[in-house]
């Protein structure tokens, strides 16, 4: 069993200046439905740990890897859309590239999804420019489907989120204006998502999934400098999903072990 940490505080700040604008994205914002996937990580402790990475972080909400000791310009990634074991209940699971939100109040991010509602798996992407809400791809999104996705820094404030679905035959790249982002870690993460009030959403089942290509500034994620291997665990420090050592720098996986 992982040895449970003091709870740290996670900056709730909302970042000023935050306007979008969208190119070739037809979506909505996912609001009504009272979670949003993306935001910054729940950290609840890190420590010095010797396995090929800098640290070994834990948090109820991410898991996955991060650059955390630079400034970053870039993420990006590779997967293929697990399919959601739905059993009971309504549970979630996010998969996701992104800048900022390991240590800092915003996050640049976009990724994919499924959501357990009952026993029926819905599947679909979204971007996100955290504290603004998700905003859900109105395309097709199916278990199987191959992802390549990536945020880009591209100066005085613009962040361009690219996600592309090569099974669908689908692309998006959408445009944020983002004031005051730190820019200060890199990552590729599962998410169990999170209610408005910041409650943490039962992780779906979503069996395996490889994660592939994982990037950071243009080079191997693993090669970026100060990479955190990050833990989701539940609060009696039990992991919701293991993660695989990161092959070559660039290449990982998660299995789901239980919801919460």
């Amino acid at each position: 069993m992982l040895r449970r940490w003091g709870i740290l505080l996670v900056m709730l700040a909302l970042t000023a200046g935050a306007a979008l604008t969208a190119s070739s994205a037809s979506g909505a914002t996912i609001s009504a439905k009272g979670f949003t996937p993306g935001g910054p990580a729940h950290l609840i402790g890190a420590n010095a740990h010797a396995l090929g990475i800098s640290d070994q972080a834990y948090s109820t909400n991410w898991s996955g890897y991060a650059a955390t000791t630079g400034t970053y310009t870039g993420a990006s990634a590779s997967w293929t859309q697990p399919a959601g074991i739905c059993s009971r209940g309504d549970q979630y699971a996010a998969f996701w590239v992104g800048l900022d939100g390991y240590s800092s109040s915003t996050v640049e991010q976009t990724g994919s999804e499924v959501d357990c509602i009952g026993k029926t798996a819905r599947y679909y992407a979204w971007y996100e420019i955290y504290p603004n809400a998700s905003v859900r791809y109105s395309n097709t999104v199916r278990a199987g489907d191959h992802f390549n996705a990536s945020v880009t820094y591209q100066g005085s404030n613009v962040f361009s989120l690219y996600i592309a679905d090569t099974t669908q035959g689908w692309s998006h790249t959408t445009t944020a204006s983002l004031a005051g982002a730190a820019r200060s870690s890199a990552e590729v993460i599962v998410e169990a998502p999170s209610t408005f009030s910041g409650g943490v959403l039962p992780l779906a089942d979503f069996g395996t999934i490889d994660i592939t290509s994982s990037m950071a500034n243009g080079s191997a994620l693993g090669n970026a400098g100060g990479v955190t291997q990050i833990i989701m665990v539940d609060n009696q420090g039990r992991q919701k999903d293991s993660i695989s050592a990161l092959s070559g720098g660039e290449n990982f996986s998660a299995t789901w072990l239980h919801s919460k």
